[in-house]
């Protein structure tokens, strides 16, 4: 196989494979992130077409959130049973394929089903969970560095694409605008088939940073089995205190990411006279600095307590949302809210990771993490409905922004009553 070959050129410079596949999952995460994110552009246009409102629309990308959250830990146990590499070509096919159906959308029910339906269902596929997953696997050092990596690429892929649609959609349609993530979808399809593979004993390696080999377990049973041991671990997660701040706190974290800034910030933008491409492209901007972020944060949740680490991502990121009405939506004042936002767009994934295995043990870390990123993704869902709500309410997404401010203020103070990671409790049994 061509990663064996690989594999074993790398080994002999040094460099661990776990590296290759920590890229094609980071392609793959900045991919399917960006089907995420694309909608965000299309509010106007759908609607000016169309004649559907703000909130007709918004209803759909909550579907869509409310999905691509609920499917993780669902998806952590799919990975078990089927592997990562089955399900990353599954949910590439489901994506691009939605992605392609959308051209000849007519009515708003295709809308549900296509952009709300299929694509929340194929990106929630992989979600946050395959980072996790890899990372526990395929390292033992740098991990909290991957999973920072792997973060940046969820939320960096779904606001870096938004220029160019935005460019495609003022000068060529709407329709023009998917053209260019279904294209990549293929390409990243092909790089899946032929670099991923599961563990690094498939190899003969150990984890980077490891000194043994590790046998893969042994898994068996359908996927209802897979599906019944998430619900399990739920069960037994959901008796820990810690499990119930860390959903909660993640919570906030999408009602004051994905859903509101990411999918309401252009048309929030158009209120105030700034043009859909100058708005994609500040959106743009926060993704880049978005990466520096939480690499950093990946960086320091390597070193440091990670619940002091959250208290100051979700303080300052409050406080940003809550300044962001007086900015005057001026070129200084929306550059200044892109780096501050920006750097702490997503950082808050590494530490809570970090904080999930530390109190739940590396096997079940995966499933318990994804039902704390079901609960950031039913905070995007109640912002990206909530956000169109107040504009067809108040003539306003002030109100919306003001809430979510608020939120991360709270969610700084209750972060902290966690026990120091650093001494974890006995793993739930």
């Amino acid at each position: 196989m061509t990663s064996d070959r690989l594999a074993q050129a790398l080994a002999a410079r040094g460099v661990h494979y776990g590296w290759v596949v920590a890229g094609v999952a980071f392609l793959t995460s900045l991919t399917t992130a960006g089907a995420v994110g694309l909608p965000g552009a299309f509010i106007l246009p759908l609607s000016k077409e169309f004649g559907w409102d703000a909130a007709d629309i918004s209803g759909a990308l909550a579907i869509r959130f409310l999905l691509f959250g609920l499917m993780a830990p669902f998806a952590a146990a799919l990975i078990e049973r089927y592997g990562m590499r089955s399900m990353m070509l599954a949910a590439v096919t489901l994506v691009a394929c939605s992605m392609a159906a959308a051209l000849w959308m007519t009515q708003l029910w295709h809308f549900f089903l296509l952009w709300g339906v299929v694509i929340g269902l194929g990106t929630g596929l992989t979600a946050m969970v395959l980072g996790a997953t890899m990372a526990n696997r395929w390292f033992v050092e740098r991990r909290g560095l991957i999973l920072g990596i792997m973060a940046a690429a969820v939320a960096t892929g779904q606001l870096v694409f938004l220029p160019l649609a935005a460019a495609l959609i003022e000068s060529q349609g709407w329709r023009a605008a998917l053209v260019p993530p279904i294209v990549a979808l293929g390409f990243i399809a092909a790089l899946v088939a032929v670099l991923m593979r599961e563990r690094p004993v498939d190899l003969g390696l150990a984890p980077y940073g490891g000194t043994q080999i590790v046998p893969a377990p042994v898994v068996s049973g359908s996927p209802l089995a897979a599906g019944k041991r998430a619900i399990h671990l739920l069960g037994e997660a959901s008796r820990s205190g810690t499990f119930w701040v860390l959903f909660a706190t993640f919570f906030v974290c999408g009602l004051s990411t994905n859903g509101l800034v990411q999918t309401h910030f252009i048309p929030l933008c158009s209120d105030y006279g700034i043009g859909a491409v100058a708005a994609a492209s500040t959106l743009a901007a926060m993704g880049l600095f978005d990466v520096v972020g939480t690499l950093g944060s990946g960086y320091l949740s390597d070193r440091y307590d990670n619940r002091w680490l959250l208290f100051w991502y979700y303080g300052l990121r409050g406080l940003s949302l809550l300044w962001l009405p007086f900015s005057g939506f001026s070129v200084y004042g929306l550059s200044l809210f892109a780096i501050f936002y920006g750097l702490d767009w997503i950082a808050t994934v590494p530490p809570t990771a970090r904080l999930t295995t530390a109190h739940f043990g590396v096997e079940k870390a995966p499933i318990v993490f994804g039902w704390i990123f079901a609960g950031h993704q039913i905070g995007s869902a109640l912002a990206a409905y909530g956000g169109g709500a107040s504009r067809a309410a108040f003539l306003s997404y002030m109100p919306a922004f003001a809430i979510a401010g608020a939120a991360c203020l709270i969610a700084a103070g209750l972060i902290v009553l966690l026990a120091d990671h650093r001494k974890p409790k006995p793993a739930i049994a």
